[in-house]
């Protein structure tokens, strides 16, 4: 099931979105009608309309929209929120937009899936700072990783910094017991800035991949994974049971969920 506005999605709602795939969106796990971090979602799409649209997007819209599509759904689910103009198309991409909100929702895994072995490829999203549509690029490099035995791909800016994954932010442990993040032109994931709120041993700063081997564990996060170990950035081991990965755990986990 798909909705647009709160009233079951068309056709030519979802074939203006796929032939010019132009608009952005977030995605929330949904957990007995609660969200961690519902209210910075909202405060995204309200950003990404201006960016993207110029357009003004209004919060109780959205929620009216997710909550039609999920009614009294009960468990672990996620919610993918896309902010689009049929209007618009390819030649016309400048006319004054009137944004439609598509929602739509899949299944949840568990939280902290297993681990993950990446590979470090030469990437930079376009417009990193909005969530948008445009998932080429990345999941070209998430195919490219995996056709050479990895699970997925970690970011590298030209002058070696590590920047986030094909659609996770990540972090890294150093040996002091310090969480680290890097500093780059990186999304603003959400659940990333609710960590690096309520865990108070963390830091922002540049990673060099020649840092690596000094670093005692790796992870990857987002809304749909929470906090996921990453096991090894190409021949560079880490541990997967390190403590303080499992305190970042602790702590997404009593982050308090806000209703729908």
């Amino acid at each position: 099931m798909a909705t647009v506005d709160g009233a079951p999605a068309s056709v030519d709602d979802l074939q203006a979105l796929a032939l010019t795939n132009y608009g952005h969106f977030t995605t929330m796990r949904v957990e007995n009608g609660a969200v961690r971090g519902l209210s910075l979602h909202l405060d995204r799409l309200v950003r990404d309309s201006d960016t993207v649209f110029g357009a003004e997007l209004d919060p109780e819209r959205v929620l009216y929209c997710i909550r039609r599509e999920v009614g009294e759904r009960a468990g672990a689910f996620n919610v993918r929120v896309t902010v689009f103009d049929p209007a618009l198309d390819m030649l016309n991409p400048a006319r004054e937009a009137e944004p439609h909100v598509l929602v739509t929702t899949r299944s949840a895994g568990a939280l902290s899936p297993p681990p993950l072995r990446v590979t470090c490829l030469p990437f930079h999203r376009d417009a990193a700072e909005v969530k948008h549509v445009a998932l080429f690029g990345q999941l070209r490099m998430r195919r490219q990783a995996q056709l050479a035995g990895f699970d997925d791909a970690l970011f590298v800016e030209s002058d070696g910094r590590i920047s986030e994954g094909t659609t996770w932010n990540t972090g890294f442990v150093d040996e002091a017991g310090t969480v680290v993040w890097p500093e780059a032109d990186v999304l603003p994931g959400v659940t990333m800035r609710l960590l690096q709120a309520a865990h108070d041993r963390s830091v922002t700063r540049p990673v060099r991949t020649g840092e690596l081997r000094a670093m005692r564990a790796a992870f990857a996060t987002n809304a749909s994974v929470g906090v996921r170990t990453l096991s090894a950035v190409d021949e560079v081991a880490f541990p997967v049971d390190d403590a303080v990965l499992a305190t970042l755990r602790e702590v997404h986990a009593a982050i308090p969920p806000e209703r729908l």
